[in-house]
């Protein structure tokens, strides 16, 4: 799987990418693992610099699974809260995306 991370009014810190790696790499093990179709790209940042109070922090994921795009994205007053919330809904979407498929898979099977 191929992560990009992208910013947004904010500096990219080692830290900030590793852990957006560590968290959306993990999901991988949803997926095919030796898929190079599979690309994620993360933003992750502030909507504006004057913003001080409230929801500050954004993290989105879009998901490219073959010519599937999945989508994801969460706002936070902390920025390791919104990448951790994008990643549990994120993961939820992939769940519901495989079963679906195993689904159709089974039901043309029996067809036949």
């Amino acid at each position: 799987m191929k992560i990009i991370i992208h910013s947004v009014n904010i500096e990219l810190t080692p830290a900030i990418k590793s852990f957006a790696e560590k968290k959306i790499g993990s999901l991988a093990k949803f997926l095919k693992p030796d898929s190079d179709s599979i690309e994620a790209k993360v933003e992750i940042g502030k909507p504006s610099r004057h913003h001080k109070s409230g929801f500050v922090y954004y993290a989105e994921v879009n998901l490219k699974i073959g010519k599937k795009l999945i989508r994801a994205s969460s706002r936070h007053n902390d920025l390791y809260t919104a990448i951790n919330d994008v990643r549990d809904e994120i993961e939820v979407q992939v769940k519901k995306f495989k079963e679906k498929i195993g689904k159709t898979v089974r039901r043309q099977a029996t067809e036949k």
